[in-house]
């Protein structure tokens, strides 16, 4: 209450303990082509392991195969990951065998009542083509070949649940199974890849916990391989009953509820799955806009341009440079660069390539392409460095700070490589450099080094360093995150001089950890003067000095007379 009225004591607290809060500054953003997982989604990745299990391994084609391991790549270095899968003409597989395109969760409830199949792949691609999805119930379990007893013998058979049993209704359990019919997935055609058992024909059913037990909704709730489609109709999904029972499945069940039942086991072998090769440059770059154009919906640091031409790399850095809290990484593309020979022409096609991404100091290009081992298809590829280059900064993070560069011996070393697709001279890295792209070398002892930190803007200022643009980055985003819960507050000494002590001793800290030489923080009435205050704004001005990286070493040797004392020349 604003006045007491009547005596008494009131008690208020006043938190008065804010701090600027820390932020993460390594979480990336990538778009690329993979032959399974959700799409048009981002998915966090953090293990090359959990990118396998989620979008599959890479397939023959290069060209999806230089996507993955620009992902796999990055990831090695120990940063979290923002996955979007593209499509372009894929489908999933179905028991129809005509496929369908369902991207993603959202993709399939879209679809609602207008499935034409009884079961789906999860996701496109052809590893849903071989998928065998079996239902088993009570009779039909009793009237199982030799191949499915040996499951019911196994997992039990089903009949009623506790639920039904409760309200006096019977025979509502039913077994799913999802079988590797083709090998597809576990090398050895026939395994079990999931099973649903005792899962109930009745869409009301719970289980003890109070989870839903209907089998539509525990499918398509947990399973990584397949989608339950049009069987809101019994007839529409089983072929044969038994006679017995008298209530259709996917109906709520009651008092009276006796659910039909099987004469055989059913089963479905998905087909009719497609995937998709085609390079789809201007598809990636739009996506980035739109998974990761948005600062109030998702957090990155990196994004990770991938195997894409320049022009849509340029609208990537577009991204970043809108954004303005992030850095995007750009490579030339790799199977370009791998096929030349000639230095005179790898160059020429990496200033080309620079051309046309343009100045910005958000954006950072490197000048090479990788050459690894591609594990899963027994064969070798240039694989684009942007992945790496992100990586590098993800390591600086880890060791040091974020404003600290990732270039050179200690902070810059590129992982998983056979050889480089060129290893340039001096004089190549000069004119890299003079055009904003950093070499990537290769020094007898040491491996390939990232061997430069420049951004991609050509004006001389201290933002055409990669480490200045990511200290202001990191400034910028954790004093802005703090600053906004000045909003609504009044502008007045009190909550000016609160701001100071909240951003000064962030400065000094970060002072302390060599990211600034030095600081100032101006927010009273010089900057909020009445005019200001009267249109409802508060103003803080910030100055920092940042920290430079050394790029050049002068040594000078003098040789001098004996009988010389070296602290005549300060020694």
């Amino acid at each position: 209450m604003a006045f007491q009225l009547s005596p008494g004591v009131e008690i208020k607290e006043f938190d008065l303990t804010s701090v600027i809060p820390a932020i993460a500054t390594t979480p990336a953003g990538y778009v690329g082509m993979f032959q399974w997982g959700p799409a048009d989604l981002k998915v966090l990745i953090t293990t090359e392991k959990q990118l396998k299990e989620v979008f599959g391994t890479p397939t023959s084609d290069a060209g999806m195969a230089r996507s993955w391991y620009v992902a796999s790549n990055f990831l090695s270095y120990g940063g979290s990951l923002q996955v979007v899968r593209v499509l372009g003409t894929d489908k999933n597989s179905t028991d129809n065998g005509t496929g369908v395109a369902i991207k993603n969760r959202s993709s399939y409830e879209s679809l609602g009542a207008t499935f034409t199949f009884k079961f789906a792949a999860k996701y496109p691609g052809l590893l849903g083509n071989g998928l065998k999805v079996v239902v088993v119930d009570g009779d039909s379990a009793t009237n199982a070949d030799a191949e499915w007893t040996s499951y019911t013998d196994a997992y039990g058979i089903p009949d009623t649940s506790s639920f039904a049993s409760n309200l006096g209704a019977s025979n509502d359990e039913i077994h799913v199974f999802v079988i590797d019919a083709s090998g597809n997935w576990s090398g050895t055609p026939g395994t079990v890849l999931e099973t649903f058992l005792r899962v109930s024909k009745g869409k009301n059913a719970k289980n003890a916990d109070g989870s839903t037990n209907y089998w539509k909704n525990v499918i398509n709730n947990k399973s990584n391989y397949i989608w339950v489609g049009n069987s809101e109709t019994a007839s529409a999904l089983f072929a044969s009953w038994s006679g017995a029972g008298t209530q259709s499945w996917d109906t709520d069940i009651t008092t009276s509820s006796n659910f039909k039942r099987l004469v055989n086991v059913q089963d479905y072998v998905l087909q009719g799955g497609t995937l998709d090769t085609a390079s789809r440059d201007a598809t990636i770059s739009a996506a980035f806009s739109s998974q990761f154009g948005n600062t109030e919906e998702v957090d990155v640091s990196l994004l990770i341009a991938g195997d894409i031409s320049a022009a849509e790399a340029n609208k990537v850095v577009s991204v970043a440079e809108n954004r303005k809290d992030c850095i995007a990484f750009v490579s030339p593309v790799a199977s370009t660069i791998g096929s030349y020979t000639s230095s005179v022409d790898i160059f020429t096609a990496i200033k080309a390539y620079k051309t046309t991404v343009g100045s910005s100091s958000y954006g950072v290009m490197d000048g090479n392409a990788k050459y690894q081992y591609d594990r899963f298809n027994d064969r070798f590829l240039y694989v684009p460095l942007c992945g790496d280059i992100a990586g590098c900064c993800v390591r600086t993070d880890n060791t040091k700070e974020p404003w600290y560069s990732p270039a050179g011996y200690d902070r810059g070393r590129i992982n998983n490589i056979v050889k480089l697709a060129w290893n340039p001279s001096k004089d190549y890295r000069d004119s890299l450099y003079n055009i904003s792209v950093n070499p990537v070398v290769t020094f007898q002892g040491s491996g390939a080094i990232l061997f430069g930190d420049k951004t991609l803007q050509t004006k001389a200022s201290a933002f055409d360093r990669i480490n200045v643009r990511r200290l202001f980055n990191v400034l910028e985003k954790t004093i802005a995150t703090a600053a906004k819960f000045q909003l609504f507050e009044f502008n007045d000494a009190f909550t000016r001089a609160q701001f100071r002590q909240l951003v000064e001793p962030f400065l000094r800290e970060v002072q302390g950890k060599r990211g600034v030489t030095s600081y100032a923080v101006v927010c009273d009435e010089t900057n909020n003067p009445a005019s200001v205050i009267d249109q409802n704004q508060f103003v803080a001005d910030i100055f920092v000095a940042p920290a430079r990286s050394i790029n050049f070493i002068r040594l000078n040797f003098v040789a001098t007379p004996t009988g010389v004392t070296f602290a005549e020349f300060g020694g």
